[in-house]
């Protein structure tokens, strides 16, 4: 799949609030332009038709204001919020325990499917980490994750579930898993090595759907489709391997 498909299949896949909400802010601007050919020069604050806003996947529409369509709009256009923030942080530390685990695949997988695997998922998550450390950056905040985990080596142990803001982080492996993948070899490597990156990348889906829900940066947004959708192939591609 070509990055200009996947880009298109992951807008239909996951679409964004702030999508919503910057068609809801153009029918405003429309109403508001077929408002003055009545010949008036002003109109009063706040005028116009009310406009049906569409609420989330389960959620009842809400109808709202000229005004208040307008100004959700804005609000949409702000700044990213906090769960940009926590999304973009805690991704790069489920990113870095990704390539703990590939680095274990070049030196202990016993089929070749499987380390040429692993080189892709390190290819693809080496550079996202690259990429979100530079948007927490110039957003204002520290890069996140370890400074020395953003390309393929250097890479020591990073079980746990948590991240820096305390929350869990699904699909991560325990401290645990990860010596019993250390101590795997060949066939049992490569067993031990899908089932858990199986379970990691779905944790990774799950935290992209989340932010594509609940925050509003546009990058950020377009970052989490991209991972969604590629790390959803690897799981259908990883399954059939198992």
């Amino acid at each position: 799949m070509t990055d200009r498909h996947r880009s298109r299949f992951s807008a239909r896949v996951f679409p964004s609030a702030p999508a919503a909400l910057v068609a809801l802010t153009a029918l405003v601007a429309l109403t508001a332009l077929t408002g003055c050919e009545d010949g008036s020069d002003q109109a009063a604050p706040g005028s116009g038709p009310s406009v049906i806003a569409p609420g989330r996947p389960g959620e009842a529409a809400e109808t709202l204001s000229a005004e208040e369509a307008r100004k959700a709009g804005e609000a949409h256009r702000g700044r990213p919020n906090a769960a940009d923030f926590s999304y973009v942080t805690r991704m790069i530390e489920h990113h870095q325990q990704a390539l703990v685990m590939t680095d274990l695949a070049e030196q202990h997988a016993g089929s070749g499917k499987v380390r040429r695997l692993a080189d892709r998922i390190a290819a693809a998550q080496g550079p996202e980490i690259s990429a979100m450390r530079s948007w927490l950056k110039r957003n204002g905040r520290d890069g996140g994750g370890q400074e020395d985990r953003t390309d393929h080596g250097g890479h020591d142990g990073h079980g746990g579930h948590d991240g820096h803001d305390g929350a869990p982080m699904p699909g991560m492996a325990t401290e645990e898993q990860l010596d019993e993948l250390r101590r795997a070899r060949g066939e049992g490597f490569d067993r031990l090595f899908l089932k858990l990156m199986i379970a990691h990348h779905q944790g990774a889906v799950t935290m992209a759907k989340d932010v594509t829900a609940d925050g509003r940066d546009t990058q950020v947004q377009e970052m989490a489709g991209d991972v969604a959708v590629q790390q959803t192939a690897e799981i259908n591609r990883m399954r059939s391997m198992s």
